[in-house]
């Protein structure tokens, strides 16, 4: 896609004058990272402000060719077109994004990738699966606003997922880690966070320079509940650590949303 304009300007305004950025991503899934992929239980999927998971036996992700991609089973939303997607493994602290164009063919979805990226182990609090729940039937309850229970929910979180978009940069998703605590709902409609140091690439900051619409994916680990929030990112550059102020838009629980159920490693 060559260089992003939005990743050179949150390059230029932490600092950094090398390249980092996704223009070095490269589309072809090398064999380790096809490997990684079939192993994988869940997937998170995105682009722009909509967020969700995909979830399924081991093999559900399965890599047809050098630049493509399948994914057994229907995404939480429509998709056709650019799409962000991240697997990630917390017991080993991997993760792999794999970006592109995705098309719905019956049953599974498939992507062609643009870019292949493996990140850095950073922040990614290490858990395991300990059991797998019988199917039920997925309930999504669109809220107006957070409630109580939402916040105290987001405010307990140890991790989050982010979707973004930006015109001619394709879609991304990222993950995001800390402390519980480590984001902060300061009033009603509105989310805080610290934009920890992490590999300098930008990919989310980036799209966000252009575009600020995003999508964020809170789990509840222990239950398979999900909580999807869309709104509008800025980062806030005027301090010595760089903070991200969202905007929420819309709110949207799903009960029964995953069947994994995850713990904290001792």
């Amino acid at each position: 896609m060559g260089i992003h304009p939005g990743e050179v300007s949150a390059q230029r305004r932490a600092g950094i004058t090398k390249l980092l950025g996704s223009a070095r991503a490269r589309p072809e899934l090398p064999e380790v990272a096809r490997e990684f992929l079939r192993r994988q239980r869940m997937l998170v999927v995105g682009t722009s402000s909509r967020i969700g998971l995909m979830t399924g036996e081991p093999g559900f992700i399965e890599p047809l060719g050098a630049t493509t991609l399948a994914v057994r089973g229907q995404p939480p939303f429509e998709a056709g077109g650019e799409i962000g997607t991240l697997a990630i493994e917390p017991w080993t602290r991997r993760r792999m994004r794999v970006n592109g164009t995705a098309t719905q063919e019956g049953d599974r979805l498939v992507i062609e990738t643009d870019q292949v990226i493996a990140n850095c182990p950073k922040y990614i609090v290490i858990r395991e699966i300990t059991s797998v729940a019988e199917p039920e039937a997925r309930r999504t309850v669109e809220h107006a606003a957070l409630t109580d229970g939402h916040r105290r929910w987001i405010e307990s979180a140890d991790t989050f997922f982010i979707a973004t978009r930006a015109d001619g940069q394709g879609a991304d998703v990222s993950h995001r880690g800390g402390p519980p605590g480590f984001v902060d709902v300061p009033e009603p409609g509105r989310l805080r966070w610290a934009d920890y140091l992490g590999n300098f690439m930008f990919l989310t900051l980036g799209n966000l320079e252009l575009e600020p619409a995003a999508g964020l994916l809170f789990v509840d680990w222990e239950r398979g509940h999900t909580l999807r929030l869309a709104g509008r990112a800025r980062a806030d550059w005027s301090g010595e650590q760089r903070m991200i102020d969202f905007e929420v838009e819309e709110v949207a629980e799903t009960i029964g949303d995953s069947p994994l159920r995850w713990a904290l490693r001792p």
